[in-house]
Order: C-alpha cells, then sequence, then structure tokens
C-alpha cells in the first residue's frame, strides 16, 4: 500500500534513505559520499522545504520512500529510496506511478550521473535525460546543490515538460 508519511515515519524514512544509499557508494563521487548519506537533521530540512514523503508499505513496514516538492512551475521527485533488502519487487516504481498520478505539474527528477541503474529506472518508466546544457539550468533553477553535484548530476523529465520551462 502507497500512502503519505508522516512524522511518525520519519525515524523509518531515515533508515531507508541511509540503507537505499549504500547502493552509491564507491558510484557517485567520493568528495559527495558521507556517512550518514543523510543526517536526520538533512532530512528535517528537506521536509521544511517541502518534500512531502510517500511510503510503499507492506505488513506493517516501510520498505520504500518517495518525496514530491512543488517548486515553481515544475514538481520534483525527491530522494527516492527502497530498503536493500526490497529492492527489483517494484517497490520504486509503485512509488514512482503513483506520485507522478497525483503531479499537476512537469516532473523532473535528478540523479548521479554514474548511477546507471537508476537512469534507466525512470527511462522506463517514461522520462527522457535532458541535454548537458539544459541540466545545468534546471538543477540551478529548480534544486539547491553545490555546484559540484551539478556537475556530477543528470535531470530526466516526463512528456509534459518542455525546455522552456
Amino acid at each position: 500500500m502507497i500512502r503519505p508519511c508522516t512524522e511518525a515515519d520519519f525515524d523509518a524514512i531515515h533508515s531507508i534513505i541511509n540503507d537505499g544509499a549504500q547502493a552509491y557508494r564507491g558510484v557517485i563521487p567520493a568528495d559527495r559520499w558521507h556517512e550518514p548519506y543523510m543526517s536526520r537533521d538533512e532530512l528535517r530540512h528537506e521536509i521544511a522545504s517541502g518534500v512531502a514523503f510517500s511510503g510503499y508499505e507492506e505488513e506493517g513496514e516501510l520498505l520504500g520512500v518517495m518525496g514530491i516538492q512543488p517548486v515553481d512551475d515544475v514538481t520534483l521527485i525527491r530522494h527516492a529510496y527502497v530498503r536493500t533488502v526490497s529492492r527489483r519487487a517494484g517497490v520504486g516504481g509503485r512509488l514512482l506511478e503513483s506520485l507522478i498520478q497525483g503531479a499537476a505539474t512537469p516532473v523532473l527528477i535528478g540523479t548521479w550521473a554514474d548511477a546507471v541503474w537508476a537512469v534507466r529506472f525512470y527511462e522506463k518508466h517514461g522520462f527522457r535525460l535532458t541535454t548537458p546544457e539544459e541540466k545545468v539550468r534546471l538543477l540551478k533553477r529548480y534544486w539547491s546543490i553545490p555546484d559540484r553535484q551539478v556537475e556530477t548530476s543528470v535531470v530526466l523529465a516526463d512528456a509534459r515538460f518542455t525546455a522552456s520551462q
């Protein structure tokens, strides 16, 4: 079952993000990796900044989480993670489809360029990679991330997105 996460889910969200992020260890640039991957304070900041998490729950346990954040004229998918033991079971796809259906504006997703499995996952769900120039413009307009992360990331867009946005 997919449901909105609440404050009571904070510890589970934090745990899922840091467990799921282990897939990126050794893939993303070493200067962007840290332990934990997302601190509790960073997660609180993301939620305070408007990231609303949904979770995929089975038998009372959250197996995956994905955030959505409306920013100006687009909707961002943020912090999409599935517990290591639940990967490749359709959890991420179900979460993504649910959030896309609820999005009133075009959807953008940023991820690490070297995380080829993540890029393929989003492409499989109808997203397309933006051009390198468009990626830089979008990351600087809609995200608040360091320049080093801009250099090492990609942006994918859904079919509703146009380059003029």
